[in-house]
């Protein structure tokens, strides 16, 4: 079988702040690298409210699953970063708006510093 690699970018989605690539699509499988709360018109932290920045990253993981083809119902997989424990229940309440049925697998670390000193990163895997 040949693997079939390729670059996803999505215009609604921020651009990549270093060398790496918002989306790869392998055959039917999307790997989303981490996105942060940046508005993608002005590349700007959209706010210092956690619920405000949830709802910026999954937005942004969104405009990169449809670029590719795909959607929030087609995540398998999702690692979710945070800056402070004490906002999982926050983080958790956006979340479970955007993933309402058949629930991704996830993981949820916390981490000592995000890129550009944010609250919270996700990452995905989804189907295409």
């Amino acid at each position: 079988m040949k693997r079939m690699k390729q670059e996803i970018t999505s215009k609604n989605a921020p651009t990549a702040i270093g060398p790496y690539s918002q989306g790869i699509k392998v055959n039917n499988i999307l790997f989303v690298s981490g996105q942060i709360p940046l508005d993608p018109q002005t590349m700007q932290i959209i706010s210092e409210d956690i619920v405000q920045q949830t709802k910026q990253v999954l937005n942004n993981v969104e405009a990169v699953l449809s670029e590719a083809g795909s959607s929030l119902s087609n995540v398998v997989k999702t690692t979710i970063f945070i800056k402070n424990m004490d906002d999982f229940d926050l983080i958790n309440d956006v979340y479970s708006m955007y993933f309402k049925e058949n629930k991704p697998a996830r993981s949820c670390v916390e981490v000592s510093r995000l890129p550009k000193d944010v609250k919270v990163k996700i990452e995905v895997i989804a189907i295409v």
